[in-house]
């Protein structure tokens, strides 16, 4: 199987890496392709577009300027946000962080689809952002080209399965454009004064623990996720429906 997660906005370019062997993104042409048109927009265009701070706009059109120039680093080791906090790849044995290079795959609205291991250079930009060359989203720009790499990955992995812990928001590039992949959706909910609730900030979190489980014990099988049990979860059956799978915290 193949595990898809979002990216994060929040990069950490700084702490130690490990000895690393890097792979090149897929898609890294159209990367800096869409960067240099996103450095024609102004600051002021990037603030409304990602609806962000003043000063994180001119972060941004900075990084899209010198985009050429900036430094790469293993995307797995580069995002920092709530997924990445469960991930937790610093700890990740050698053998685990090479499963992953095969078996999670991290959609970018900049880089298209991305493995663990492939240098990115900082940047930000969301899927679901409605700017794009000639297009009026990156959704439209992208087109096909994510899910037809996706397929041709899974079609080398052999399982035709696609666990996924990515967002709508991410997953909205791809969706519809699977045909005869099985993907199981997950959803995580936390114990609430009215039953089970979802909360965005532990749900991010279970969804990087989750891919870093699989990861650890080298699962193939995706009916075996079912065992996930980090951090109090646990598969709810009754809850669950199909190929859309519940992990409710006890």
């Amino acid at each position: 199987m193949i595990a898809l997660l979002s990216p994060a906005k929040t990069l950490d370019f700084e702490r130690p890496l490990p000895p690393l062997q890097v792979s090149k993104p897929y898609f890294s042409a159209e990367a800096h392709s869409l960067a240099r048109s996103a450095a024609n927009l102004t600051q002021k265009r990037l603030s409304e577009l990602m609806h962000i701070s003043p000063r994180l706009a001119k972060l941004n059109a900075d990084r899209f300027r010198d985009f050429d120039n900036l430094p790469e680093r293993p995307a797995l080791f580069a995002f920092a946000g709530d997924v990445y906090t469960g991930f937790e790849v610093d700890t990740l044995d050698e053998v685990a962080v090479s499963f992953a290079q095969d078996h999670v795959r991290m959609l970018s609205g900049l880089y298209g689809l991305l493995r663990p291991l492939d240098a990115i250079r900082p940047y930000r930009l969301e899927m679901g952002t409605r700017w794009a060359p000639r297009r009026t989203s990156l959704t439209d720009w992208w087109g096909n080209r994510i899910a037809q790499l996706l397929l041709e990955q899974l079609a080398e992995e052999g399982s035709g399965v696609i666990l996924n812990l990515a967002s709508q928001e991410y997953f909205a590039a791809v969706k519809g454009r699977l045909a005869g992949v099985r993907v199981i959706e997950v959803e995580f909910r936390e114990p609430g004064p009215n039953g089970p609730r979802f909360v965005s900030f532990n749900a991010k979190r279970a969804r990087g623990m989750m891919a870093r489980w699989l990861c650890e014990h080298r699962i193939t099988d995706v009916e075996a996720m079912r065992g996930f049990d980090y951090d109090g979860y646990r598969f709810d059956g009754q809850e669950s429906d199909g190929d859309r799978w519940r992990f409710t915290r006890v």
